[in-house]
Formats: C-alpha cells, structure tokens, sequence
C-alpha cells in the first residue's frame, strides 16, 4: 500500500521490536500574525542581510537607524490619504477662548466643500486652526473639515504595512548598502506592494464618477433589468 506524504505534514518514523514501521503524524502549525513593528524591522534588517534582533533596544545605532526608516515611511505613506485613515466632515469645535486646537496626529485638512464655497481658508498654526481670510485664530462657530490622519503602525490594514515595509527596506538598502541590483529588486516590491494597496483602495473607498459622498445613494442603468418583463 502506497502512503502519500504530504509536505505540510511533519511526521515521525518508528520501528517496533517485530520490525514493523508507525508513522506519528502532527500537522504543522499555521502562522496567522499581522506584522508588528518589531516584525517590520525585522523585515528591513532581512531585505539587506543582517541578523534579527528580538527587542526593539536602541543600543544598536543601526537598529535605531532602521526604526527611524521605518516611521519616515509610515509618516510618508499615511500623508497620501487613503481611505482607512480620511475622514470627510470630520466637526472641530472652538474652545472657551473661541480657539479650534488641531490634535498632532493630523496630516492634512481642508474645509468642506471648500472648492465651491471659497469664504473661509484654513491652515494650522501654532497648533491652532488659523483663518487666512479673516486673519484670526478666532471662530464663533464649528467648522467641517476633511481630515488625514496619523495612525500607529500596528493599527494600520496589513496591505499597508507591507507597503511602508518596503519602502523603508529600499532607503535602507540605498544608505547602508549601496548595491544596485538590491535597490532595483526592493523597488520592484514596493511597486508589488503599492498595487495591492491601490485595489484596496479601490475595493474599499467606495469611489464613483460623481463623486458623491456618504449618506447618499445612486443606482447606475443596469441592462439586466430589460429583460425583467
């Protein structure tokens, strides 16, 4: 009788005193972690041939050095917008002294529909919204705004973070390496990475032609329905 092995499997051989084989089977474990920020230096440490580090201890200065890639591509990759981290008619109310104060974690902003009603112009200032056309710090009333934000690594949807993990493995590969032919091949898996980003986007922003937002709904001509009769 044929037995089929299969790769997956691990197995065992013994051999009794009669000479007869026992095959002990244990199916191997499936590994199902999301990346961690320690994986993700792990990931960059690997792309350019050094050893893994178990802890995230900067006596190391190439540790710290690999860490700090990893948050300029986290911080540059966010600043994009994409869908998991833009909020529209996002509400900031002003404070007791009529201030609006803009939390850290904020990339980009613009007022609703700022494009067709041009009364108001906003930026940040001194951690504060700032009104250009009034030339004030003050507002008497909440305003919508558009919000991009900035979220910890470890919150971010795993396409993403493989993504930044690329990205970061080439700058590495391009300043503590230097070889071509490395630089080039992490630039084709960035190029991978960011494709499987896009459709992700694309799945899960839910975009249209008409570029109608939330809470509103349009059915497209759907010629099935012709032959409904």
């Amino acid at each position: 009788m044929a037995l089929l092995l299969l790769p997956s499997d691990i197995y065992s051989i013994t051999r009794d005193p009669s000479g007869s084989l026992f095959f002990n089977y244990m199916t191997a474990p499936t590994t199902i972690d999301l990346d961690t920020e320690l994986s993700a230096v792990n990931s960059i440490l690997g792309s350019i041939g050094q050893a893994p580090v178990t802890s995230l201890v900067f006596t190391n200065p190439e540790i710290e050095f690999i860490y700090n890639l990893l948050k300029e591509a986290n911080l540059e990759v966010q600043s994009e917008g994409w869908s998991y981290n833009r909020e529209d008619h996002y509400k900031f109310t002003p404070d007791t002294n009529k201030h609006i104060p803009i939390p850290n974690n904020v990339l980009q902003m613009d007022v609703c529909e700022e494009e067709v009603y041009r009364t108001t112009d906003v930026v940040k200032r001194q951690g504060k919204l700032y009104n250009k056309v009034e030339h004030t710090y003050e507002f008497d009333k909440a305003i919508d705004m558009n919000v991009v934000w900035l979220f910890p690594f470890d919150d971010l949807p795993q396409p993403f973070k493989r993504l930044i993990v690329a990205k970061a493995a080439g700058r590495a590969a391009t300043q503590l390496v230097s070889n071509p032919t490395l630089v080039q091949l992490l630039a084709q898996q960035e190029a991978y990475t960011r494709a499987i980003c896009m459709e992700y986007e694309c799945n899960q922003g839910d975009h249209n032609f008409l570029g109608m937002g939330h809470d509103q709904g349009y059915r497209s001509y759907e010629p099935f329905r012709g032959l409904r009769r």
